[in-house]
């Protein structure tokens, strides 16, 4: 099971700088000292500066892997929820480590990615051939990219996975699967096109926490309806979401919607044992998609 989380460090705050900087300047001041403006002008940065919300959290899986990440100590933050790791994601990448054929040697395709835990805990732990993450929120895929350095993989340059196209070569070659090759692909579900997915070339679909509200889900059902276009005489990829039921209204309305569009579902057992330390375990829910 995965500890959720090992260790958590938090940066020095504006506040704790601040403090230490005014100390420092008036012991330089009582020593009749010739002023130093580099005191000041730190001084002066801080005082500019609001406090961090920024974290470091460490993962460990069962593996004796760790995942560290930045993320946000706010759950709402610049505009997006996308900047810290949510229940289903955790619970998503315990169920792929017990499940690791289905992820081993393929090519995996991430829907809002966010910060990256479950495709790190994926790439390190299940030897993926290629994992691309996706999201769309700018920020988001900044801290995206950084955690994916953080934890030792190189994303491929940006706009490389838009490239790809059927011509270009009967797959996507990732190398060595104990080093996936790894994309980041800024992935908008409104206006990504049937051969732009064509040319991902995924066989399995995963996300986490993406259905929690009712525009959200009908922006999901269309891209999940292009997905099952998109597939020349390809294999359908293999779709798998998480959720957390934070409103049985919304989980009713997904699967209404997936009924209304005929894309049937099954739902993935829950975990025999989960571990996760919070004091209430949320309900989460494992659906694999046949698109």
């Amino acid at each position: 099971t995965i500890l959720h989380p090992l260790c958590v460090k938090y940066p020095p705050s504006a506040k704790y700088r601040r403090c230490f900087l005014t100390e420092l300047i008036k012991k330089h001041e009582s020593t009749a000292a010739e002023p130093l403006d580099e005191l000041y002008d730190a001084l002066a940065d801080v005082l500019k500066e609001g406090e961090s919300t920024d974290c470091y959290k460490n993962y460990l899986l069962p593996t004796g892997d760790c995942v560290s990440l930045s993320e946000s100590t706010a759950l709402i933050s610049g505009g997006t929820t996308g900047l810290v790791t949510w229940e289903a994601a955790l619970h998503l990448a315990q169920w792929a480590l017990e499940n690791p054929g289905v992820f081993r040697d393929r090519t995996i395709l991430e829907l809002g990615s966010g910060i990256g835990f479950t495709g790190i805990a994926i790439c390190k732990t299940c030897q993926p051939r290629t994992f691309i993450f996706s999201d769309c929120h700018p920020r988001v895929l900044r801290q995206l990219g950084e955690n994916i350095r953080l934890n030792g993989f190189i994303p491929e340059p940006d706009g490389a996975w838009s490239i790809q196209t059927e011509s270009q070569g009967q797959e996507v070659e990732g190398g060595n699967c104990q080093n996936p090759e790894v994309i980041v692909a800024e992935l908008d579900w409104g206006s990504v096109t049937e051969q732009q997915l064509l040319g991902l070339r995924a066989d399995v679909v995963i996300a986490a926490d993406v259905v929690y509200d009712p525009e959200i889900i009908l922006a999901l059902i269309g891209m999940l309806q292009k997905l099952s276009t998109s597939r020349a005489d390809r294999k359908a990829p293999e779709v798998f979401i998480a959720f957390t039921i934070r409103n049985p209204a919304t989980y009713q309305l997904f699967q209404a919607e997936l009924d209304k569009v005929g894309i049937r579902w099954q739902m993935i057992p829950a975990h025999s044992s989960c571990s996760f330390l919070y004091d209430v375990q949320p309900d989460v829910t494992i659906l694999q998609l046949f698109i």
